[in-house]
């Protein structure tokens, strides 16, 4: 019987946050090239908002396999994730 390597993962808050920057960050950064590349996603906020909102996908899969411990290192994640969005709106 194959395990899966996700259930594997030591059950703590650093690892979750570290999940929860760190895919947004990729995303986030493909979202940023190419909303300067073409003009037309130039105020198309939603797709950043779209690549926080992946962590509520990792944080359900997490919970669901009672790592609560990283499912709540990427709720911390996501709120700084939020403030970081909040100030950018704020600074345009």
């Amino acid at each position: 019987m194959e395990r899966n390597r996700l259930t594997e993962i030591k059950n703590s808050v650093f690892i979750g946050l570290g999940i929860g920057v760190f895919v947004p960050g990729v995303l986030l950064s493909v979202v940023w090239y190419l909303m300067h590349r073409f003009a037309f996603l130039a105020k198309a906020d939603l797709l950043l908002i779209g690549c926080i909102a992946v962590n509520a996908v990792f944080m359900h899969y997490f919970f669901k396999l009672n790592k609560d411990n990283i499912g709540r290192g990427i709720i911390s994640a996501t709120f700084l994730w939020a403030f970081a969005f909040f100030f950018y709106k704020i600074k345009q």
